[in-house]
């Protein structure tokens, strides 16, 4: 008996939702620097990384600051309120010259109960991401400074995901990656000196990560 043919589940392809709400869409541009929104704006609308980098950071009540997420191209942000949420829990700022898309909420929920195949698209695109920000949440409690910052590297150059590792663009500051890991900017230093010593990372032109840098976040 032949085989049966199974259909072949079609990949995310974010583009080709906007491209269902060109009409509601606008697109901005940002310097490196600016706001997008604030924490405790209104939240009226879906945000996607056209271009650029943003960094994601939340202000508790006491005026500690810490970064939650740096996002790049194809990624989308501030969807919390097509949850019904009221106001923005955390800050959006642009790392570098950026085009950000911006989606109305009312309209990306018209163009998701139009599509049924690009709305299980998009909750599986969520879902990864809330897989990632639990894996953040273990990372924080269990493992040290030095494990997390390590990770973090990895994560921020690409490996474990599609394609060839790059150098980690823009150069992320030491005060953004404590704030990242949960310690000091001494630490953070500390840290990646002993990391560039022992060759798991090098300065040229940029920061390169090399692979070797996993026995350091698979090392007990």
């Amino acid at each position: 008996m032949a085989p049966m043919n199974r259909k072949t589940k079609p990949t995310f392809d974010p583009k080709a939702l906007l491209a269902t709400v060109a009409p509601g869409r606008t697109t901005k541009q940002y310097w490196k620097g600016q706001t997008i929104f604030s924490q405790g704006d209104r939240a009226d609308a879906v945000f996607f990384v056209e271009r650029g980098k943003v960094k994601l950071t939340v202000l508790s009540g006491q005026g500690k600051q810490a970064v939650i997420a740096l996002l790049g191209p194809e990624n989308f942000f501030g969807e919390g309120c097509l949850a019904g949420q009221p106001v923005r829990m955390s800050t959006a700022t642009a790392m570098k010259d950026s085009s950000i898309v911006l989606v109305p909420r009312l309209t990306m929920i018209g163009a998701l109960h139009e599509d049924a195949e690009f709305s299980e698209l998009f909750i599986a695109y969520l879902l990864s991401r809330n897989i990632r920000i639990e894996e953040d949440l273990v990372d924080q409690l269990f493992n040290s400074s030095e494990k997390r910052l390590a990770r973090i590297l990895l994560l921020l150059a690409n490996f474990g995901k599609e394609g060839r590792p790059e150098r980690v663009v823009p150069q992320i500051s030491q005060e953004t990656l404590a704030e990242m890991v949960g310690t000091t900017r001494s630490r953070v230093s500390f840290f990646m000196n002993k990391f560039r010593k022992l060759g798991f990372i090098e300065y040229n032109g940029g920061l390169e990560v090399h692979s070797s840098l996993l026995h350091v976040v698979l090392h007990d």
